[in-house]
């Protein structure tokens, strides 16, 4: 066996390959816990095997589903803002000059929530943070159906978006943590709930806005103005005349106190027993691996003997987690300890040139990333209604446009989750061909000269899935920008978002795994930080390039500069996926 050493409190191969050192499967022999020196990290393995033994059981779908559904709020309001963008523009009588500032509130409560509920994950615990957030989502997105003036949408927006911030970090840790090794892919795959958000939302705002906006409406040539803007007694858009966008808020909110519900009252989620363990609750891990057992109808496989007898054993009685405060003994630590602790745990973002290269990398991917559909999200849908309005298509066509736009992108989801799956098994049929072929021919050679390339089949499939999604859907908006037709538009619309679905759900999959459970939900809180970050740079850079007039000619060149600048930011994730290493996953995450 490889020799382990202690550095940061994760064990590193000497031969630094690996950003963070490969953990055995459950197919491991019975001395897997030779060379772990952390209590924890044998720990950890007792509870992998525990959770693995459940399989997928109810407990898991479950958990499975309300991940789904934090997933699905994520692009349900990030959607809704781009739909309503023109009805509240007119009603409100801001200029286009000012429209980015609707994606500047939301980002920035994105990004506060992101970086804030991704740290908090790993300090007060998945339950709390899991719950919270849907409950601020749901009263400020109410809310924001009785706001009158552009300067409160803003405020009440910038709520929502901090409530919606922590669910994609929140729930991809919870996930991961709970769902069997060998039900992995089913991480990725929380992506689909995404475009169904995004369906739903397009649905609910396809019933109400056409039906409930201003006429004439914001499509047209000539749209009515704003009564902010006209003297009284003036024909103008009234609240009265412009319900839909206010309909569609109300909706979205109720759906998410709904979702709150189902977390809070109808199912009780349980804290981690990673997280408990790892802040010295032994009793509560197990005690919580006793209720999913109970839930799943079998019996729980550990008891607080078997993490006794680990504390218990000579070479595990220092523990090597020190960002996690050494386990128990955290209990004992003071509060200035306890914040320097906390903060220990960025240097292991850092601690090798590996790891180093693999977190900025990261989070140049998710800067490019977030730039671009940010953009995308919020003024594709302006841009598609003032293009189709210019060749006399309806907007209840338009807003029914988007129906077929979206919908493609969850089979963008599944495709981008079966890569993973397809490569994994052609990675076994190779090493399954390769022992045949040796043995046939009596060779000598050593099998372990090829399992290093063959191992890296399914990061590899993922890593070019991903640069081939990115750069089509740079492609797909920058052919946008020059032609107007109304096949055109719709075309080249599902071509954006269904690789920009497979993008995410790839991405989204793969950044929980490079990191391992003392720091997962601050890793991909501070990669979503990032994301979010430029998500608010984004939308004010864009703004600047349209007109302060409603000048038909002014803001089609307008919006043809800002279809550009997302296209070219898009491709930016191009040229950093292919930087990444190729390195092997699906080993166990601790």
């Amino acid at each position: 066996m490889e020799k382990v050493t202690r550095i940061g409190g994760m064990g590193k191969h000497d031969t630094d390959d690996e950003p963070f050192p490969p953990q055995p499967d459950d197919t491991s022999s019975p001395n897997e816990m030779e060379g772990l020196t952390l209590y924890e990290g044998k720990k950890c393995l007792l509870i992998n095997r525990e959770i693995d033994n459940n399989g997928m059981g109810r407990y898991q779908w479950y958990i499975w589903g309300l991940c789904g559904f934090g997933y699905m709020l994520d692009l349900l309001w990030a959607q809704a803002f781009g739909l309503v963008l023109g009805p509240l523009e007119q009603e409100l009588g801001f200029p286009p000059s000012q429209s980015g500032n609707i994606s500047v509130a939301f980002s920035s409560g994105l990004t506060a929530g992101a970086f804030i509920w991704g740290v908090l994950v790993d300090i007060v615990g998945r339950q709390w943070a899991f719950n919270l957030t849907c409950l601020i989502s749901a009263t400020f997105g109410l809310a924001l159906g009785g706001c009158n003036s552009y300067t409160a949408f803003l405020i009440v927006t910038a709520f929502v978006g901090f409530g919606i911030g922590g669910n994609i970090p929140i729930d991809t840790t919870i996930c991961l943590e709970f769902i069997p090794q060998n039900r992995r892919f089913l991480l990725a795959l929380l992506s689909i709930f995404q475009p169904i958000g995004v369906v739903i939302c397009s649905a609910i705002a396809y019933g109400f806005i056409p039906n409930y906006s201003c006429n004439p409406n914001f499509s047209t040539a000539d749209p009515a103005p704003s009564c902010f803007n006209v003297p009284a007694g003036t024909a103008c858009c009234t609240k009265k005349s412009n319900m839909g966008w206010r309909y569609l808020m109300f909706t979205l909110g109720a759906i998410t106190l709904g979702v709150f519900i189902l977390r809070f009252v109808v199912f009780r989620f349980k804290e981690s027993p990673k997280f408990l363990v790892y802040r010295g609750h032994d009793d509560k891990a197990v005690a919580t691996l006793e209720a999913i057992a109970k839930v799943n109808k079998r019996q729980c496989g550990v008891s607080l003997a078997d993490f006794e007898a680990l504390t218990g054993e000579h070479n595990s009685t220092t523990s090597g987690t020190e960002l996690l405060g050494s386990g128990a003994k955290q209990l004992h630590t003071s509060f200035k300890e306890k914040i320097s602790i906390e903060l220990s745990r960025y240097k292991l973002l850092f601690n090798n040139a590996q790891t180093s290269r693999l977190t900025v990398l990261v989070w140049l991917t998710y800067i490019c990333d977030f730039w671009g559909f940010t953009l995308a999200g919020t003024y594709l849908p302006r841009i598609l209604a003032q293009k189709n309005g210019a060749i006399s298509l309806s907007l209840k066509f338009t807003y029914k446009t988007y129906l077929a736009i979206y919908t493609p992108g969850i089979i963008a989801v599944v495709l981008g989750t079966m890569v993973r799956t397809l490569l994994i098994i052609l990675r076994h049929v190779m090493q399954g061909q390769l022992n045949i072929i040796l043995r046939r021919s009596g060779c000598a050679l050593k099998t372990s000269l090829f399992p290093a390339r063959i191992q890296s089949v399914p990061q590899v499939g993922r890593k070019w899935t991903m640069v081939i999604s990115s750069g089509l859907m740079g492609l797909s908006i920058f052919i946008f920008a020059t032609v107007n037709t109304e096949a055109s538009n719709i075309g080249l619309n599902v071509m954006e978002y269904f690789f920009q679905s497979m993008f995410n759900a790839v991405l989204y999959g793969w950044t929980p795994e490079v990191f391992p459970a003392p720091i997962r939900g601050t890793a991909c809180g501070v990669a979503s930080f990032w994301g979010r970050l430029f998500g608010i740079i984004a939308p004010l850079t864009a703004q600047s390039l349209l007109p302060a007039s409603n000048n038909s000619a002014a803001l089609t060149a307008g919006y043809t500069k800002v279809l550009c600048l997302a296209g070219g930011i898009t491709l930016g994730c191009v040229l950093t996926v292919s930087l990444l290493p190729n390195k092997a996953l699906g080993r166990q995450s601790m």
